[in-house]
């Protein structure tokens, strides 16, 4: 399934979701959401972001978004010494 994803463009992203504590207003929560989604619309922390402001309490301060890169082939590097042990 990740590797179908990966070949699809979707790369796995990292969101840290700072939000104000309900019942204390003054204070920050952090909360870190990932799985793998398509870079740069973010369709799936879209909907998770909506369902957020919709369901649960708790309003959003900020959100930092992390993403990896596409998938490429594996780099080969020759070796430059071959050593022996016994």
């Amino acid at each position: 399934m990740t590797l179908g994803l990966q070949l699809k463009d979707y790369r796995l992203t990292t969101a840290e979701i700072l939000y104000f504590l309900p019942d204390h207003p003054g204070l920050l929560q952090s909360y870190i959401w990932q799985d793998f989604d398509l870079a740069p619309r973010f369709p799936a922390l879209r909907r998770f972001l909506e369902f957020w402001q919709r369901e649960l309490e708790g309003p959003l301060h900020s959100i930092r978004i992390a993403t990896g890169g596409p998938i490429r082939p594996a780099s080969v590097r020759h070796a430059s010494h071959m050593l022996h042990l016994h």
